[in-house]
């Protein structure tokens, strides 16, 4: 993930759900000079762990909106 794109997303007051390996996660803050940020799972909000912005990926919904009938 690109380093301003994850400030974005931490800075946003809207929750929005980052995958780490995988893994569902939260960014809490983002070093923009060691290109890390803080993250944590969405059930351990006190486990925050560093880790390297280029794991993070943004995890989108491939559900088609289909209109109601």
């Amino acid at each position: 993930m690109e380093v301003n794109r994850a400030k974005e997303i931490a800075e946003s007051p809207d929750i929005q759900v980052i995958s780490y390996l995988g893994i569902p996660v939260f960014i809490e803050s983002v070093n923009m000079e060691a290109g890390t940020a803080i993250i944590h799972t969405l059930d351990s909000p006190d486990e925050e762990q560093s880790v390297p912005l280029d794991v993070l990926e943004e995890e989108f919904n491939d559900e088609v909106d289909l209109p109601f009938i």
